[in-house]
């Protein structure tokens, strides 16, 4: 009997684990040599995600700085949430804090670069906010921007 439950439990684990893909391994940089095409190689992407606010400019403008220098030669989306929707409004004030360019200056740099600043529509609204007080340039966020910025691997820098 133990023997009979044995092979019964044996063949349901078979049996469960055929219809299984294997784990996606992550990219070599043989594969992304693989990936060229023509003269142009494909770059990977940085995803940035900023939640603060006014609350704390260095979380802010860092970020802010990363996402400009990385879009030079990778592709780039920033997405911001919590606090940071804040920021991104018509009507929003300029926050400057130590050596770092100014945020609106920033924010035009990544706009000017074609790079994809998209704001949380649920945070949006928590905060009392429409797509309409978006600043020239801010998107709305939506999750397919999230994968299709970018043909590489994706970083996430979180602040």
């Amino acid at each position: 009997m133990k023997k009979l439950l044995f092979i019964t439990l044996c063949f349901l684990i078979i049996a469960a684990s055929c219809g299984k893909k294997p784990a996606e391994q992550p990219l070599t940089t043989h594969d992304h040599q693989m990936m060229m095409q023509g003269d142009t190689a494909v770059r990977d992407g940085v995803f940035i995600h900023i939640s603060q606010g006014y609350n704390d400019p260095h979380r802010v403008l860092m970020p802010l700085k990363m996402a400009n220098m990385m879009a030079m030669d990778k592709d780039v989306l920033v997405y911001l949430d919590i606090k940071a929707v804040e920021l991104v409004l018509k009507t929003s004030k300029d926050l400057e804090y130590a050596d770092f360019d100014p945020l609106k200056k920033q924010l035009q740099g990544l706009i000017d670069k074609k790079v994809g600043v998209y704001a949380c529509p649920t945070c949006l609204k928590l905060a009392g906010h429409t797509p309409d007080e978006l600043m020239e340039g801010i998107q709305v966020a939506n999750k397919d921007a999230f994968f299709n910025f970018t043909r590489g691997r994706i970083i996430t820098l979180d602040y």
